[in-house]
């Protein structure tokens, strides 16, 4: 019989995602993404990251602690597969866990010496919503982690992408670079969920890299309506 484990977060990520609609499903289909990975103050000591900086992606273990509530079921509805067909939990990488535990694969950008927070790490690539907590840090060794010949299952393909279309938007073009690919990228992936694809036109609005993003999709261009300031909305380009 297995023992039951009792773990606690060591680090929390700040996030360009304010919100858990628009963060990419995988980690790496928005490459410009970005956070920042806060260690609890128990686990600050500077020999914990000794020889980090050698490493170009780490492996983060985090909680889903936005559907930590929501249960689990042994069969799930993918959005690669429309919403329509189910497949097993464990062949999904579905939020709705028995252990609501995820796994992400992040670029490691940078390592900061901050007062009062110690050793930041700034990441790239991330898929992880403003707040997530992260309970374990580990180094990709990709000799080990980048298997030949490895099969996708029902997601070999990488997801189609809308193109994004922002002429005329007050304002669109004074963010800084960073924050623009963060937002183009990001719904270029279609976030809208998989039973709302029908309704050409329809306005949507999301919190990406401290801004009130809003958007409509008219079938295969997304078009940005506006970009505002949004309090508490993530990190700020």
């Amino acid at each position: 019989m297995v023992s039951a484990m009792e773990i606690e977060p060591v680090a929390v990520v700040r996030s360009c995602f304010g919100g858990k609609f628009a963060v990419p499903r995988q980690p790496g289909l928005c490459p410009s993404a970005w956070g920042e990975l806060v260690f609890e103050p128990g686990f600050r000591q500077p020999e914990a990251l000794r020889g980090i900086e050698g490493f170009s992606h780490l492996w983060l273990i985090f909680g889903f602690h936005l559907t930590a509530g929501g249960g689990w079921s042994p069969t799930v509805r993918p959005p690669r597969l429309g919403g329509n067909e189910r497949v097993g939990v464990f062949a999904s990488r579905s939020t709705f866990r028995p252990n609501g535990l995820g796994l992400s694969l992040v670029r490691l950008e940078g390592v900061e010496d901050r007062a009062g927070e110690g050793k930041v790490l700034l990441l790239g690539g991330i898929d992880l919503v403003d707040g997530t907590p992260v309970f374990d840090v580990k180094p990709h060794l990709p000799y080990a982690e980048s298997p030949g010949g490895a099969r996708g299952g029902f997601a070999e393909q990488a997801p189609e992408r809308l193109a994004v279309e922002s002429d005329g938007v007050h304002g669109f073009t004074d963010l800084p670079q960073r924050s623009r690919d963060v937002i183009c990228e990001a719904l270029s992936l279609d976030p809208r969920p998989p039973a709302g694809r029908n309704e050409e036109g329809r306005v949507y609005g999301t919190g990406l890299c401290g801004l009130e993003v809003k958007f409509r999709v008219e079938g295969a261009v997304c078009r940005i309506v506006s970009v505002e300031p949004a309090p508490a909305s993530g990190l700020k380009g």
